[in-house]
């Protein structure tokens, strides 16, 4: 089944740009009128961000990111066979801030949202920076997509490690300098054990472990973003937060973080991914009152 789907998967990789950016215009048609993917999943999303936005605006917003998610699925494919000169004309940045901090030998982790497009993003980076490279990623329950993507994540030296086997597989690597990237907006598994903050007007539950893990190897923390310029173009910049993380209270890391990604949200709605349940957990007083973190 592998080889089959590999060969399908590649065969449709090396289609022209715009063919496959027709097809996801097809696909958009399908996903958003006919099927409805979501759709009452990110809406509420939406309202809940944006409640002074007219439902004509958020509508408009839903539209748009529609359009983002399903030219990432293409571009996902397109990423199995394409070259690194490709990349390269495609991926927009100057890592060299970055490659001045592997002299020093610290490492660093890149804390970033769900924004598009990851996979090239991945791929960029994997070819500019100096460091090893680490991308924590979730693996999916069919093996043969699964391979599918592991190698396409990989093929320009990423080194990948599943969320399920992180705390054993990640010492391997953390004996030199690294760079580690983390969705640091990863809604967390047990909302007891995260940090609660205000996320749009709103107490969400943020997992501990991005700021937990760079005081734990005093690396330093650089908050990411990207965004497409035009199709199949995309900018990456980047705020290096410090290089001194056990200097801040702890959830403060954390704290910053969420203003800067709703900052970056707000900048381009449509570049997030609001098809997840991000705000599927209910804040409990009671419960959860303890774990709130502010900025005083």
């Amino acid at each position: 089944m592998y080889y089959i789907l590999y060969a399908l998967f590649y065969l449709l990789s090396l289609l022209p740009w715009f063919v496959l950016y027709f097809i996801s215009d097809v696909i958009y048609v399908l996903v958003y009128y006919v099927f409805g993917y979501r759709k009452k999943i990110v809406l509420s999303n939406l309202y809940i961000a944006f409640p002074d936005k007219t439902e004509k605006e958020r509508i408009r917003i839903a539209k748009d990111f529609y359009h983002n998610f399903i030219d990432t699925i293409v571009e996902t494919v397109k990423c199995i066979s394409i070259s690194k000169k490709e990349i390269q004309k495609r991926f927009i940045t100057n890592l060299q801030p970055i490659n001045d901090l592997y002299k020093t030998g610290q490492s660093v982790q890149f804390h970033s949202g769900h924004f598009f497009n990851w996979e090239i993003i991945n791929l960029g980076i994997s070819l500019n920076i100096s460091y090893a490279w680490l991308g924590v990623y979730s693996p999916i329950a069919n093996k043969p997509v699964e391979k599918i993507m592991y190698d396409m994540r990989s093929r320009f030296g990423t080194i990948l490690i599943p969320a399920t086997k992180f705390k054993t597989n990640f010492n391997e690597y953390a004996a030199r300098p690294y760079a580690l990237g983390l969705a640091a907006d990863q809604a967390p598994g047990s909302p007891e054990n995260a940090y609660w903050t205000t996320f749009f007007g709103k107490l969400t539950p943020f997992t501990k472990g991005p700021e937990k893990g760079a005081k734990c190897k005093n690396t330093a923390i650089v908050f990411v973003y990207f965004h497409k310029i035009k199709r199949g173009y995309f900018e990456m910049k980047f705020e290096t937060i410090t290089t001194s993380p056990n200097d801040y209270k702890e959830g403060m890391l954390t704290r910053s973080f969420v203003e800067y990604i709703e900052n970056c949200i707000r900048e381009r709605p449509a570049n997030y991914l609001w098809s997840h349940r991000r705000w599927k957990h209910q804040f409990d007083e009671k419960k959860y009152g303890h774990l709130v973190i502010d900025d005083k």
